[in-house]
């Protein structure tokens, strides 16, 4: 049977994310994040909630009273991938990303429309 720990783990690799990496999302240290992925401590509510939002999942997926969904495809790993860093961004980061969306975006369309 996964345990807490176990289902953080396979959640970040399923996203390409290492344990390091959700940490530096979520907001919190590495070693306090390692206890968690060892389960030798829990986290608050609010700290599980930070996480699950980092990790495109339930609350209760993590705790293993639901199913976690399978694998994602390709296209909805980046997604999740990319609503985790946008999540994690600060107001004035979110406006960059939003600006650096558009211009990638016209970029993409000036290019199809050249092809």
């Amino acid at each position: 049977m996964q345990g807490f720990g176990d289902r953080l783990r396979e959640r970040a690799r399923l996203l390409g994310m290492s344990d390091a990496e959700v940490a530096r999302r979520v907001g919190l240290g590495e070693r306090r994040y390692a206890h968690y992925v060892a389960d030798t401590r829990e986290p608050d509510l609010a700290t599980l909630v930070r996480i699950s939002r980092t990790l495109d999942v339930t609350p209760n997926e993590l705790l293993g009273v639901a199913d976690v969904r399978e694998e994602p495809e390709e296209r909805e790993r980046l997604v999740s991938e990319l609503l985790s860093v946008i999540r994690s961004l600060s107001d004035d980061g979110l406006r960059i990303a939003i600006k650096q969306s558009a211009v990638l975006m016209d970029f993409h369309r000036t290019d199809s429309v050249t092809e």
